[in-house]
């Protein structure tokens, strides 16, 4: 047991040394080193009262929102634009002519709601799970 706190600080501190200069509760940390201890690049951003972990897991682009407790708010997966569902690639067809869907990814959130974001054009365009359009979102 003593060995695997060890462990586990060790993995912490070398993955949070590398992280930017945002102050990430210990709670966020602790909990992120459980859920992903074999993450490497860890690149952390806070909005709000949020804590968002980017990093790759099997070369997979994923990203793990925590609130201060260490408690997974939502996590996104890149996912390519062929997973996503048919209804999303209609919707792009039909009313962004013309357009391609230059990143995907698939959100699920605390409760396990599951929606899909489909960039394009520099905009997330946010569809719930069997593909039906939300909302359109402008990146910064």
């Amino acid at each position: 047991m003593k060995k695997n706190i060890i462990l586990l600080v060790a993995i912490s501190f070398t993955i949070f040394s590398c992280s930017q200069k945002v102050a990430i509760p210990d709670m966020v940390k602790t909990k992120f080193a459980s859920l992903y201890p074999d993450a490497k690049n860890v690149k952390w951003d806070k909005e709000d009262a949020l804590f968002e972990a980017g990093f790759k897991t099997n070369d997979i682009e994923t990203s793990v929102v925590f609130d201060a407790a260490g408690t997974v708010t939502e996590t996104e997966i890149a996912i390519e634009a062929s997973a996503l569902p048919a209804a999303i690639t209609e919707y792009v067809s039909k009313n962004l002519a013309g357009k391609k869907i230059d990143e995907a990814a698939k959100i699920v959130d605390a409760s396990g709601k599951v929606t899909y974001e489909a960039e394009v054009d520099g905009a997330d365009y946010i569809f719930d799970e069997t593909g039906n359009f939300i909302n359109k979102k402008e990146k910064d």
